[in-house]
C-alpha cells in the first residue's frame, strides 16, 4: 500500500481525539511509527495516532510504504483558537517565519507544503461551513511542528474549543479522508494581506489556484530573500507568486519574490482547464 497522506490524530486535540472517535479502528498496515502501526482508512491514506501534541511534535516521519514513492502528506485535524473564540474553519501551512517558535517547530523554519491537496481541503471546508453557515479561510503559514516532509493543518474552531460541536466533528470524519487534488490547479504563493486570507481563499474556492505558503504582510519584514527563496521551493509545482493588493508587489519587490501572477491568470472553476502545453 503506498500512501498519499497520513491523518495524524494527537491525544492531546480534542477535535483530532473526536473526529477519531468516529473512524474507530482500521484495519493496520505493515508500517509502524515508533511501534504504533499506520492503519488504512481509506485506499492510499493512513491514520496515526501520536502521543503528546502535535505543534511540538518535532520527531515524526511517516514513510509512504513504497520503496522510491515520495513521503506522504501529513494532515492534522486540530482545533483552532482565536482570540475571541469565534466558529471558523481553517486550513494553512506550517512553519516559523521569524525569530520566535512559540507554539511550536523552530524559528525561521519552514515546512514542505502540499498545495493541491490543501487547496482540496479548503474547498471541501468551504462546503462544511456553507451548511454550517461558518466561515471557512486559509490562514498564514504558521506554528510547528517542523517537519522535512509536506503537512498542513485543519482546524475547527468554536466558542468551547474544548469540545468540537459534533455536526462540525462528524463532516470532518466524512471528508478529511476525501482530500482529492485537482491536476489542473496551479501553483503559487501567496503574498500580503493579514494573517487571515480572504483574497487568496476566494481565489481557491472560485478559480484553478492552489497556494502553497501563506505569506502576509507582516512577514515582509521579518524574511530575507533566502527565506522567500525557501517558502517558494517548499512549495512544489509554483509558477509564481499572487498579491493580495497591487501595492504588495512593491512592498516584496527586495526580497526578489517568484514572477507576479495575476487573479485572472486561472481560470474559474466549472470552467474548461486552459491548456498551457502549447504556450
Amino acid at each position: 500500500m503506498t500512501l498519499e497522506y497520513v491523518l495524524v490524530v494527537s491525544e492531546e486535540d480534542p477535535v483530532a481525539q473526536a473526529v477519531a472517535g468516529i473512524w474507530g479502528t482500521p484495519e493496520t498496515t505493515d508500517l509502524r511509527v515508533d511501534g504504533t502501526p499506520v492503519r488504512s482508512l481509506a485506499p492510499h491514506v493512513g491514520l496515526l495516532r501520536r502521543p503528546g501534541l502535535h505543534i511540538q511534535d518535532e520527531s515524526l516521519v511517516v514513510p509512504s510504504g513504497s520503496e522510491g514513492a515520495p513521503p506522504p502528506t501529513l494532515v492534522f485535524p486540530s482545533v483552532h483558537r482565536s482570540a475571541t473564540d469565534t466558529a471558523a474553519l481553517t486550513v494553512h501551512p506550517l512553519g516559523n517565519l521569524g525569530e520566535t517558535a512559540e507554539v511550536g517547530g523552530r524559528p525561521r523554519v519552514l515546512v514542505p507544503t502540499d498545495p493541491r491537496r490543501m487547496a482540496a481541503a479548503l474547498r471541501r471546508v468551504a462546503e462544511v461551513g456553507g451548511s454550517l453557515g461558518w466561515p471557512a479561510s486559509l490562514e498564514a503559514t504558521h506554528h510547528g511542528p517542523a517537519l522535512t516532509q509536506p503537512a498542513f493543518f485543519v482546524e475547527i474552531g468554536a466558542p468551547d474549543f474544548r469540545r468540537p460541536p459534533e455536526s462540525a466533528v462528524r463532516a470532518y470524519a466524512r471528508l478529511l479522508p476525501e482530500l482529492v487534488p485537482d491536476p489542473s490547479d496551479r501553483i503559487a504563493i501567496a503574498l500580503g494581506g493579514g494573517h487571515y486570507a480572504p483574497h487568496f481563499s476566494e481565489l481557491v474556492l472560485e478559480r484553478r489556484w492552489a497556494v502553497g505558503h501563506v505569506l502576509p504582510r507582516y512577514a515582509e519584514e521579518l524574511l530575507d530573500a533566502e527565506r522567500l527563496a525557501d517558502a517558494a521551493a517548499k512549495s512544489p509545482g509554483l509558477e509564481g507568486a499572487l498579491y493580495h493588493r497591487a501595492e504588495d508587489r512593491e512592498r516584496w519587490a527586495r526580497l526578489r519574490p517568484p514572477p507576479m501572477l495575476r487573479d485572472s491568470d486561472a481560470p474559474r472553476r466549472g470552467a474548461e482547464p486552459v491548456d498551457r502545453t502549447t504556450r
